[in-house]
């Protein structure tokens, strides 16, 4: 199982370099700007409050972009939101079933390791390398946070980092669970759910049918703009979340054992 592990870990060091660094040093590179756009945001800020649905939806309407904490909610939010949730759809899709298009199962499975081990090693390397993305991108905003010379709210911020974790194991669970099930690495499904999930939290915020079920989405918790505005984190959401993750990876471990694999 060790093996397997590392083995995982070898082979997505590559992808993990390229989306933490490009996410994180993306989102650093906008946060330099604050300084320089700081003018001309404050003389924005007002109308951007009052754009009605569209900034209720991004946040604008409970935040100021002019100000630090609302600037880096809005913009770096948007874009570490978007990034790292690809990122784990993209790692999790294809971790189980690219041993099937691969025809490397038949060597895999050949080795004195159960299925589940198989399949335990594969998913700790899914988590390992979210973790491992996070604490890269956070490094690098509070390097952003220095350079520029700023203070931001760090308790929410480190709430912020903490909910979009748990936001990327739920999406990444739920690739993993689908992974379990298929014999080609679908990446395009796995972005797919991503931005399905991404503007169903984006609808739910303006449209009043929808506003009560945006909590079965893994974004509903990790909405930048309500957690730097301090707003409470609803607590059905997280726990809506975690029981998804926990149900999509027991369906991985079961499927995946109990299946018949194209080798």
């Amino acid at each position: 199982m060790k093996a397997i592990f590392l083995k995982e870990l070898k082979l997505n060091l590559k992808n993990f370099l390229i989306w933490s660094l490009a996410v994180g040093g993306l989102g650093m590179s906008c946060l330099l700007l604050y300084s320089s756009m700081e003018g001309e945001m404050s003389q924005m800020a007002d109308a951007f409050s009052n754009m009605g649905v569209f900034s209720d939806a991004f946040g604008m309407s409970t935040l100021s972009i002019s100000t630090l904490n609302g600037y880096f909610a809005t913009e770096i939010g948007a874009i570490h939101g978007l990034g790292s949730g690809m990122f784990a759809a993209i790692i999790a899709i294809g971790i189980l079933s690219k041993e099937e298009e691969g025809h490397t199962g038949e060597f895999l499975l050949a080795l004195p390791v159960s299925r589940l081990k198989v399949v335990a090693a594969k998913a700790l390397c899914v988590l390992i390398s979210l973790i491992a993305f996070t604490l890269v991108c956070t490094a690098l905003y509070m390097m952003g946070f220095v350079l520029l010379g700023e203070n931001p709210d760090y308790e929410n911020f480190f709430r912020f980092m903490g909910m979009q974790l748990l936001m990327n194991v739920e999406t990444a669970a739920i690739c993993f669970a689908i992974s379990s099930g298929t014999s080609k690495v679908n990446m395009g499904l796995g972005i797919g759910i991503l931005m399905f999930f991404y503007f169903f939290d984006i609808v739910g915020r303006v449209a009043p049918d929808l506003k009560d079920m945006i909590v079965i989405g893994p974004f509903s918790f990790a909405n930048a703009s309500e957690i730097f505005s301090g707003a409470e984190t609803e607590t059905a959401a997280v726990v809506i979340g975690c029981i998804a993750a926990a149900g999509c990876t027991a369906f991985a471990f079961f499927n995946y054992d109990r299946r018949d694999l194209a080798c």
